[in-house]
């Protein structure tokens, strides 16, 4: 307190008093961007998994340095002595830095954290990063638990398109195998030419309705002969016509994480018709198998072997074999189904699977290409990048340095456009894209090194060449992978809800445009699976593939057959109404930076000053200075 007499004014002292601690910048994608929940108030944990310990008095006047990654020392004093006194008075402590207003753009800084010596340090829940080398077993470890939760991304779309195709049990063993070459191949090229984080390609969701689709279209009704390698034909030649072209950066500003949370959760959400309606039909085992989860695939089906040879399933006189048409007996007829979903051995994938088999390019034959088949694989095409986009930004918030940078993101997009047409070329049934589940998958296992994931890739290229592997998947019974797709599919749209954390989710802006995108996701795509269809039609597919034969029903019925079948297809698929909702009202509708939830993209000035930064996205064997030229090959 100050006052005017001179006598009793306190002398200034020569010592100025100690300064608080320095702030240490926020790890936290919400608090570097001023966000400020609104309900819960705040906590130590970060919306990037990060955990924000308090900081710590500094016994310095180091001051973190942003750009440079490390710190920035405080002038010398001169002789030794503390700084002179300005007019007598002691230094003013420094001050915290300013957050920024609603309207003002992000100071671009890194989500790291900064030591009590100031420097970058090691993300405190990772325990082993994006860079990080060790030994083979630790490694090995955890790459096994990294794709042993993946395993069921990986093996259910072979399960689920080959029936619906008409092929045989031996052709579901050489997809599955076909599935795990792809798969390991594309995500050593990802990991080495692609986004260069640890995320595993192989087939998505995304491509499984549209395939469902043209797999139903009414020109492949009636066929002769083998169904399977015609129709599989039929889907290669869109799949290589719909990749990417690698330039996601110029639409980069329309895809915010309010957009990408209702379109990746309505993926999960559409196949709510296959999932326990099939479990029901052997409770016993999809019940165990939902309890167990991916992990306990092995467990649940020696549940199920040995159920199968105790008896539980044989009834007398009963051929599962013989078809359910062909069946006289009333007895036999009502426990045919129980057989059929219920017991291991009623495929002899296993028994006539080859010890040896390479998937190579062109097995089914050479690809044929409709264009309106194509044009639907290009819209589903561009929501499968949308998906990535958010995986690609969540991952590099758990593992690396900071965000890539637009030429980064588009740089994965476009080797992701070359996995889909190796993907076609070698007939997987759908495109390869990121794996969503991937994210979770790193946050779990705490196993952020790419090593693990290109370890586990190349165990994957050695299992797909064992036809015997590909011959065990193909004899699960369906009620397990039933049982299997309502949690991965209950993970997809949990997975896809948790984008909302990049903005605030709580305000009545984002509240609507995800509530309306949701809603219209389930509601119009009825309206068109539905139409024209009688409550007493005799339909020639199962009740759970129904939704995908709108082409010969819908209610766009003009003269020309390609508008036909491309709107009734389109708008029958859940991610593209919920797709188009959400950009038309994300981007019509007024809002802030943080109810818009911005992805924050390092910018590729600073990128490059940075060395951590350029090892962690850099191109390998001087890939990066041959196309340096090129703008989304660079950082």
């Amino acid at each position: 307190m100050s006052t005017s007499d001179p006598e009793t004014r306190p002398k200034p002292s020569t010592v100025p008093p100690a300064p608080d601690a320095t702030p240490i910048p926020p790890s936290s994608w919400a608090q570097r961007t001023g966000f400020k929940p609104k309900f819960s108030g705040k906590t130590n944990a970060s919306d990037s998994g990060q955990i924000a310990l308090p900081p710590r008095a500094r016994e310095n006047n180091d001051q973190p340095d942003l750009e440079a990654g490390g710190v920035r020392p405080a002038p010398p004093a001169e002789n030794g002595k503390q700084p002179a006194i300005n007019n007598g008075q002691p230094p003013q402590p420094p001050q915290p830095a300013r957050r920024p207003s609603r309207n003002e753009e992000v100071v671009d800084v890194l989500p790291q954290n900064v030591g009590d010596e100031g420097f970058v340090g090691r993300h405190l829940h990772m325990k082993y990063e994006l860079r990080d080398i060790t030994g083979l077993v630790p490694i090995g470890l955890y790459g096994f638990q990294h794709y042993l939760s993946m395993l069921g991304s990986l093996i259910l779309i072979p399960l689920v398109i080959v029936p619906a195709m008409g092929g045989t049990y031996e052709e579901t063993a050489n997809l599955v195998s076909t599935v795990l070459f792809v798969s390991g191949v594309t995500t050593l090229l990802h990991s080495y030419f692609g986004s260069r984080l640890p995320l595993i390609q192989g087939s998505s969701f995304v491509f499984l309705a549209p395939a469902l689709a043209i797999i139903n279209s009414p020109e492949f009704r009636g066929l002769d002969g083998n169904n399977f390698k015609h129709i599989m034909k039929e889907l290669q030649g869109p799949i290589i016509i719909a990749s990417d072209s690698g330039l996601m950066s110029l639409c980069l500003r329309l895809i915010n994480p309010v957009v990408v949370a209702p379109t990746i959760a309505s993926v999960g959400l559409s196949f709510y018709s296959y999932g326990f309606p099939i479990v029901g039909n052997c409770l016993e085992i999809g019940v165990i198998q939902m309890l167990l989860v991916p992990l306990g695939l092995l467990i649940t089906w020696g549940v199920a072997f040995l159920l199968t040879e105790a008896g539980a399933y044989s009834y007398k006189g009963c051929d599962s074999n013989i078809p359910a048409s062909n069946i006289i007996s009333e007895h036999c007829r009502k426990h045919v189904s129980r057989m059929n979903h219920c017991r291991v051995d009623t495929s002899h994938a296993f028994k006539s699977s080859p010890w040896f088999r390479f998937p190579y390019p062109l097995q089914w034959g050479t690809p044929i290409f409709h264009w309106k088949m194509t044009i639907v694989m290009c819209v589903v095409s561009i929501i499968a990048s949308v998906d990535s986009v958010g995986s690609y930004h969540a991952s590099s918030l758990l593992v690396s340095s900071r965000p890539p940078t637009p030429g980064v993101v588009s740089r994965g997009i476009g080797l992701e456009g070359l996995s889909s047409i190796l993907a076609g070329l070698w007939g997987t049934g759908t495109g390869s894209t990121t794996l969503t589940e991937n994210v979770h998958t790193i946050a779990v296992t705490k196993m952020g090194s790419r090593r693990a994931v290109e370890l586990g890739a190349c165990v994957l290229i050695v299992l797909s060449l064992i036809g015997k592997v590909g011959g065990f998947i193909a004899s699960i019974p369906e009620v397990m992978v039933a049982a299997l797709l309502c949690f991965m599919w209950a993970m997809l749209t949990a997975l896809g809800l948790s984008n909302l954390r990049y903005s605030e989710a709580g305000s009545s802006r984002n509240i609507i445009i995800v509530g309306l995108s949701l809603f219209f996701s389930l509601s119009i795509p009825a309206y068109f699976q539905q139409y024209g269809i009688s409550p007493n039609s005799n339909l020639s597919v199962p009740s759970y593939f129904q939704p995908y034969i709108v082409t010969s029903h819908g209610p766009f019925r003009t003269k020309y057959e390609w508008v036909n079948y491309i709107m009734n297809t389109l708008l029958s698929l859940n991610m593209v109404i919920a797709f188009i909702v959400a950009v038309i009202l994300d981007n019509t509708v007024p809002g802030s930076r943080l109810e818009w939830g911005v992805y924050i993209w390092s910018k590729s000035e600073a990128a490059r000053r940075e060395s951590a930064v350029v090892k962690d996205y850099e191109l390998p064997f001087w890939v990066g200075r041959i196309f340096r030229w090129v703008k989304w090959v660079g950082l």
